[in-house]
């Protein structure tokens, strides 16, 4: 069972930057796709970003898109989402999934999720 703990969510100004880490235990990180989703109050759950298990591949949502940008420290068991030039459009609740397969995240199926850490832009 693995299991995922998001950090580095905080309060910034509309402007700023943040970079948010996923820290993978119980299972064989270099074996899963990443991905990072966020959840504003009163929307549903949106996909970000995905990453392959190697890191060679990555692909992110237009919302996003030149902003954000996802990595992963397999040695670290780690996944990164460095976010700029936030927008107070930006907050919500931000999570990391990890899947088998790459397609698995796009369909919004992982196998597991994070418990979520909280992002809060302000005008």
């Amino acid at each position: 069972q693995v299991q995922l703990v998001e950090s580095g969510g905080a309060w910034v100004q509309a402007g700023g930057s943040l970079r948010l880490s996923c820290v993978a235990s119980g299972g064989a990180f270099d074996q899963l796709s990443m991905g990072w989703f966020r959840q504003a109050p009163g929307k549903d759950r949106e996909l970000l970003a995905r990453i392959s298990w190697s890191g060679s591949g990555t692909y992110y949502e237009d919302v996003v898109k030149g902003r954000f940008a996802i990595s992963r420290d397999n040695a670290q068991s780690t996944v990164y989402l460095q976010m700029n030039n936030l927008k107070p459009e930006d907050t919500a609740v931000y999570y990391c999934a990890a899947a088998k397969l790459l397609m698995k995240l796009s369909a919004y199926q992982p196998e597991y999720w994070g418990q979520g850490t909280q992002v809060t832009v302000s005008a």
